[in-house]
């Protein structure tokens, strides 16, 4: 890599054997890709008031010169950090190496976008909580999605405003529908050209004012 390994830990104390073991891992990624400028780990156990349990959660965040920055993450609820944190970290990893295998094969020419590597869904933000740093999508089928504010590409959460459109990432955990990745489409009322994108605002959207039950 260009810039040295980051590993930030958030509400977690720092430990050595996660550090060995992030070290360990990101090595393994170079193995996926000789692209990577930067990766950055989170380590952090969640604080939001609106959730019981306050899971842990493990964030890689992997810039690409061309690409430009590939996030992944996974979250579980847990009782016994040393024993639990490893598989959290280990899924959040495995879920960047899937990523990172299909950026090398699509500039290898052996993937073809329209056939293999389907876009991902569009939604709207139907409600934030800035201060809490985060917020929900509603896709087109009307389901309804947590997404944290790291989750956001190129540090877009201020950006976010209630309709504004985005493609996301879908995935479910124990909490229920989360985003794992959102990126911003276009801000209400802007419009790009007809097609794939255009997204009528989900039936409702804007009288979702309270919290998510």
């Amino acid at each position: 890599m260009q810039t040295p390994l980051e590993i930030t830990y958030q509400h977690v104390s720092r430990s050595a054997w996660i550090d060995e073991y992030v070290r360990s891992r990101v090595d393994k990624l170079e193995h996926f890709s000789r692209d990577i400028v930067s990766c950055r780990v989170t380590i952090e156990q969640t604080q939001n008031p609106h959730r019981t349990g306050n899971p842990y959660r493990a964030l890689v965040e992997v810039s690409l010169p061309a690409k430009g920055e590939l996030v992944a993450e996974k979250s579980d609820k847990v009782t016994d950090p040393q024993v639990q944190l490893r598989p959290i970290i280990r899924h959040a990893f495995e879920a960047m190496e899937k990523q990172l295998k299909k950026q090398t094969a699509k500039r290898d020419g052996k993937v073809k976008q329209h056939n293999d590597e389907p876009i991902p869904p569009v939604a709207t933000v139907v409600r934030l909580f800035g201060g809490d740093g985060y917020g929900f999508l509603k896709s087109l089928s009307g389901e309804e999605f947590y997404f944290h504010q790291n989750a956001v590409l190129h540090g877009d959460f201020d950006r976010l405003t209630v309709g504004t459109r985005v493609r996301f990432e879908p995935d479910e955990g124990e909490k229920g529908l989360h985003a794992s990745t959102v990126q911003i489409i276009d801000k209400p009322g802007v419009g790009g050209e007809p097609g794939e994108d255009d997204l009528d605002m989900p039936a409702g959207w804007e009288r979702e004012t309270g919290t998510r039950h």
